[in-house]
């Protein structure tokens, strides 16, 4: 029989795990940030032309909140294969236990989390934030908008309170372009 263990959301996950759970509690984990920076040629966007979704990239000092889920053991093999066939189907994530506290009670868990590998093919770290913002106003792939991705995401954040001034600055350079 397999365990119960948690997982970490900080991008759709948060909004839209697709799995069964028996517990939801906001997070953080340390040494991470959240970041546009994976083409997304699956969800949002296409193999022609890409989209950008967030993804855990390692940095320094850096903290990143979310939201943990707990799934129960009698779920944990069905809940592990949908996110490994979510998270893992272009190779550019390593799933990885790493600590996590959980802000309600301080209580650190090991959590299954998805981290961008920064060698894969479809990192893009290194666009400036009007590169970004201008991918994720046009692209669209079979989950929907690229926009509508961002949007949702930052409702999420401020539901919890999250700060995020550069996705803030995308968004806020994509209501400029829908002006001009």
């Amino acid at each position: 029989m397999a365990e119960e263990f948690w997982v970490f959301g900080y991008g759709s996950l948060m909004w839209n795990p697709g799995f069964d759970h028996v517990q939801r509690a906001h997070a953080e984990l340390d040494g991470y940030r959240r970041s546009f920076c994976l083409s997304s040629v699956r969800y949002r966007g296409t193999e022609d032309y890409p989209g950008l979704v967030l993804a855990l990239e390692p940095v320094e000092g850096a903290c990143c909140r979310g939201v943990a889920f707990r799934v129960p053991a009698e779920k944990a093999r069905d809940a592990l294969q949908y996110l490994r066939d979510r998270e893992l189907v272009t190779g550019s994530y390593f799933e990885r236990r790493l600590p996590l506290r959980l802000l309600e009670n301080g209580e650190t868990v090991q959590a299954i989390c998805y981290v961008m590998d920064t060698q894969h093919h479809q990192y893009q770290g290194h666009l400036e934030t009007m590169e970004r913002a201008r991918i994720i106003a046009t692209a669209t792939g079979p989950a929907g908008t690229n926009r509508d991705y961002l949007f949702r995401t930052i409702e999420n954040l401020e539901s919890l309170d999250v700060e995020e001034p550069e996705i803030r600055r995308i968004a806020d350079l994509i209501a400029r372009m829908d002006k001009d």
